[in-house]
């Protein structure tokens, strides 16, 4: 690919690997992650959900999970061009906890959504917009999407505020021909909008995936420190940060975080390629399954698994980012 200055690389570590351990990071990790990264010139930070505890009934998670503005003040007391990013989903965020942008920490607020909540999706990103955010729209579970509802999204799309227009692998089921495939279909039907990727590395290809959107112009590219994020993770920082061959992306400082608070976390919490998520990946199909097997006494029973998921009777299962 010709590797050039273009994009931008968006580290959700906290936000997506916070599925990994329910956001169960200390606010020294994520100083350090800030920080680290920075250092390394990777441009955002999804630093978490900035979804409502209200609307997630007995939710009981980590303070990533419903970002508090003052609190956030208090971790990052000084921003460095390192712009700030968190998400939210349909549902499950209170708009009156969103306040102007020149009043927030954030700078970018994504909002991910299935294709039949798109109108829903766009609603908050005029509303995020309005405050002056910079925002995405991230389609989750593309794989399952019929063409036809994804032609009728895009009708809309074009015509919203959004600044940014996500590629999502939700399954890790994807691999270069339909990452080819998609981006020209965006890049088509979507001409002024800039594109993002999301990639889960069920299959090995979060990576693979990633650089070939790149090579198609694909701006916005997602990727975690050490891979860190929902069951098989996502296309890890510090192999992208030393691909782009960008004169501004330092390596070492992703490196020097990994060192520091990842190596132990890895053998604390479990992520990455794993038999199980692989088999969800290669069928298509959610990871829950896959993640509920991980927990159990079966967690290596790998054929008898793959037997289930293959079995007439499965049901496909729903989706999440």
């Amino acid at each position: 690919m010709t590797r050039d200055t273009h994009h931008k690389i968006l580290d959700c570590t906290i936000r997506d690997g916070g599925l990994v351990n329910n956001w169960d990071f200390s606010v020294q990790f994520v100083k350090d992650m800030y920080q680290g990264l920075s250092e390394a010139g990777v441009e955002y930070m999804e630093i978490g959900y900035k979804n409502s505890a209200k609307l997630l009934k007995g939710a009981d998670a980590g303070p990533w999970r419903f970002l508090n503005e003052d609190f956030l003040k208090e971790v990052i007391p000084q921003k460095t061009s390192t712009k700030l990013s968190a998400l939210v989903d349909i549902g499950r965020v209170d708009e009156k906890d969103i306040l102007p942008r020149d009043q927030s920490m954030l700078d970018l607020i994504r909002v991910a959504c299935y294709i039949k909540d798109v109108d829903k999706a766009l609603d908050l990103v005029r509303k995020f917009h309005d405050y002056g955010y910079e925002t995405t729209i991230n389609i989750m579970a593309l794989s399952h999407v019929m063409e036809n509802d994804l032609n009728e999204a895009f009708e809309e799309i074009a015509k919203s505020p959004v600044d940014v227009v996500y590629v999502v692998d939700s399954y890790g089921s994807m691999d270069h021909k339909d990452i080819d495939y998609l981006v020209s279909k965006f890049q088509r039907l979507l001409p002024n909008k800039k594109l993002g990727l999301h990639m889960h590395n069920n299959m090995q290809l979060a990576f693979s995936n990633t650089i070939t959107g790149a090579s198609k112009g694909v701006e916005f590219l997602d990727t975690s420190v050490y891979g860190m994020g929902r069951a098989a993770g996502n296309c890890p920082t510090e192999l992208l940060v030393s691909y782009l061959k960008n004169p501004k992306y330092d390596l070492r400082p992703v490196l020097g975080i990994i060192e520091k608070h990842m190596i132990s976390m890895r053998e604390k919490w479990e992520w990455g390629y794993i038999i199980p998520y692989m088999i969800a990946g290669v069928l298509n199909d959610h990871p829950r399954a896959a993640m509920a097997i991980r927990s159990s006494d079966d967690k290596d029973k790998f054929t008898e698994f793959y037997d289930k998921l293959t079995s007439p009777e499965v049901m496909p299962t729903g989706s999440t980012d």
